[in-house]
């Protein structure tokens, strides 16, 4: 196996005092991902070295950093796969817990006050529901990209208007507020608007973009800002009115199977 040794420069802060560089030589092989390196120096080199993850597999969403100045994450990228020498911050736009730990509560603050979540006027529907509600594909289509956030933050950090306006929402919570705005099962625009219409909301934005160029999911916040933008126009000036959220669906009270189909496999958990 071919192995390069790497320099690696990171950020170090314990919490208290300055912050301060330090150096490491890493033995890289092809295939390893940042996340293994910093495995490799805690390891072998630096037992303090503090860094978040989980699942090292894109989804959790946990370890977000500064990677050669963009944000990333560090399971999905490759260390030969960027330019040398390997330089590691924690995400801006955070305060910094530990060396490469950011301190995400006020963007998880952020997110709850938009109330992300289905919002409905039968809420004794919501607690027992009869049946699920009725949605077509193309009303998922209007959500579905922004279901796939995983709240990694690196939106959050790559964001222009958010380093120097603390009060801007920023956009995560504005695409999270937006994805349940546009499920036709929610009737809680005028409750989400509240929040999302404060001195911190989507008017704010320049639409620089860099938010949806980070996106480790593809998901395009920026877009859902300026959608946003349009529907709270739209609404405001009523040149569009509020729908009743998606009806229930009805019980099916007799199932024939469709000769076309094949019938289900057998259950393998009992």
């Amino acid at each position: 196996m071919n192995i390069q040794n790497v320099k690696c420069k990171i950020f170090r802060y314990d919490g208290r005092g300055r912050p301060r560089w330090e150096t490491f030589e890493i033995p890289v092989a092809r295939g390893m991902t940042v996340l293994d390196g910093l495995a490799h120096l805690k390891e072998h080199k630096d037992s303090t070295l503090a860094w978040r993850s989980s699942c090292r597999m894109g989804i959790c969403g946990s370890c977000g950093m500064l990677i050669n100045g963009r944000p990333k994450l560090a399971c999905q990228t490759q260390i030969l796969e960027i330019k040398a020498p390997l330089v590691l911050e924690p995400l801006p736009n955070f305060s910094v817990i530990r060396d490469l730990v950011p301190d995400l509560i006020e963007m998880f603050e952020k997110h709850r006050r938009v109330k992300p979540w289905i919002i409905r006027r039968d809420s004794y529907e919501l607690e027992k529901p009869a049946n699920e509600y009725l949605q077509s594909a193309e009303e998922m289509e209007k959500y579905f990209q922004f279901s796939y956030c995983i709240k990694c933050g690196l939106c959050m950090s790559a964001c222009p208007t958010l380093a120097t306006d603390a009060r801007y929402l920023g956009p995560q919570p504005l695409a999270q507020a937006f994805r349940y705005i546009a499920d036709s099962r929610d009737e809680g625009f005028a409750e989400r608007s509240r929040p999302v219409l404060s001195e911190g909301g989507p008017w704010r934005c320049h639409f620089a973009g860099e938010c949806s160029q980070v996106c480790p999911k593809h998901v395009d916040p920026a877009l859902a800002v300026q959608l946003m933008k349009r529907e709270i126009l739209l609404r405001t000036f009523r040149l569009k009115k509020s729908q009743p959220g998606a009806p229930i669906a009805p019980k099916i009270i007799e199932a024939r199977p469709r000769p076309d189909i094949p019938p289900a496999p057998e259950r393998t958990v009992r």
